[in-house]
This record gives C-alpha cells, sequence and structure tokens, in this order.
C-alpha cells in the first residue's frame, strides 16, 4: 500500500508539473515568425505595441511574400535588409531597395533600435515627413557597442532620454542608437542572434548586396 501511495502521488505530481507548463505556454499568446536563411534561421518576436506592423508582416508571411526575396543590403556592423519584391531572382548588380506591396504603413515609433531588433525601412523625409514604413522592407539590426558619451550625444540632438536599462544595453550588446525616433521598431530576434553576424560578414558589391544571393523565407508559428 505505502508503494502504491508513493507511485501515486509522484505520478500526481507529474501531471500537475505537466498542467503548469502547458498552462504557461498557454499564457504567451505574443506572434511569433521564423525566418529562414541559408546561414540559419532567426525567430522573431512581433510587438503587440506596434500591432499595424505586427499584422501586416504576419499577413504577408501567410501568404508567401517573402518566400525567395534576398537580404538584398548588408552593411557589417549596421544591419541586414531585405523584403523588396523586386529582388525575388534578380540578376546579379540589379539594384534593388525600392520595390514594395504598393502600400506604406503608419509609423508607430517607439522601441530603441537594439542588437536583433527587427525594424520597418522606409523612404527619406524629405518625401516622407510622416515616416511611413514601407509595406513590406525591413531591416534587423546588428550594430555595434555605443559609447555612453554617444548616446549622451544622441539625446541632445532628438530631444529624448534613455532609461537605465536601455543605456546598459546600449553600452553592452549595442545597436544602432542613431536610428531612435525615426523608425519603427516592431520585434526582435529571439533566438538565432548568431545568424545575423554571418550574414553581415558576407561579400557584398559596391551597392551594398551580396555578392551570393541570401535568399529568405518566413515562416508564421
Amino acid at each position: 500500500m505505502a508503494i502504491f501511495r508513493r507511485l501515486f502521488f509522484s505520478a500526481f505530481a507529474a501531471l500537475c508539473v505537466a498542467t503548469l507548463c502547458l498552462s504557461a505556454c498557454s499564457l504567451d499568446s505574443r506572434q511569433y515568425a521564423r525566418i529562414v536563411t541559408p546561414y540559419g534561421d532567426m525567430r522573431v518576436l512581433l510587438y503587440d505595441e506596434t500591432p499595424q506592423h505586427r499584422d501586416n508582416f504576419i499577413k504577408l508571411a501567410s501568404e508567401g511574400y517573402y518566400d525567395s526575396l534576398l537580404f538584398h543590403r548588408v552593411i557589417e556592423g549596421f544591419m541586414i535588409q531585405g523584403g523588396d519584391p523586386d529582388s525575388k531572382g534578380s540578376p546579379a548588380g540589379m539594384p534593388l531597395g525600392n520595390g514594395g506591396p504598393g502600400y506604406t504603413l503608419p509609423a508607430e515609433i517607439g522601441a530603441p533600435h537594439l542588437r536583433g531588433t527587427l525594424a520597418a525601412a522606409r523612404t527619406s523625409d524629405a518625401i516622407n515627413p510622416k515616416r511611413n514604413s514601407s509595406g513590406s522592407q525591413f531591416y534587423i539590426v546588428q550594430g555595434q557597442v555605443a559609447d555612453p558619451g554617444y548616446l549622451d550625444n544622441i539625446e541632445r540632438s532628438k530631444g529624448f532620454t534613455y532609461n537605465e536599462a536601455q543605456r546598459e544595453l546600449y553600452t553592452t550588446i549595442g545597436g544602432t542608437p542613431q536610428l531612435d525616433g525615426d523608425y519603427t521598431v516592431f520585434g526582435e530576434v529571439v533566438e538565432g542572434l548568431e545568424v545575423i553576424d554571418k550574414i553581415a560578414a558576407v561579400a557584398v558589391d559596391r551597392g551594398n548586396r551580396p555578392t551570393e544571393d541570401v535568399p529568405m523565407r518566413v515562416i508564421v508559428e
């Protein structure tokens, strides 16, 4: 009987742990996507705080829009950019970066450009004063570790203040703080940060296009 009780309570405890794990998992209602590349996969969390960008990215990915598009602009120490529909099957040397789905998205600017963040590309302020985002093109930040004095200069020039946590992250993991306040960050890489570095290190031509194509596929999870 004692053995039976021990077995019963062991099984009950295991069931409770499994139930708690399932409950915890079910509480995570956030949206994720996986960007598949020849250099590995990047799993990205899409921010609920930028619902228009989140929903648009999910819609395009679900439709297969990004399949076989390229990371067409790569700048080591800065970022990797893709999502131009004109890049699919494009010949070497073809200028890229102007394509899109035929619409833009209203800016949802807020989050900082830390290493691994996913942000929307856009045209310049001169022709886009509202800073609307491209409907499909995005970039993923590689960035560099920032000096505290550099952050001070950005605060003075842009008129905002970084909190202590943001300063800590910029001065340890890095990013591209010079873009803060100007572009919409709508997600972050939560798995596969090393893939950013691998893609950022590829050889590029004078237009920053990789000399060997880096295609992508985006899968909604």
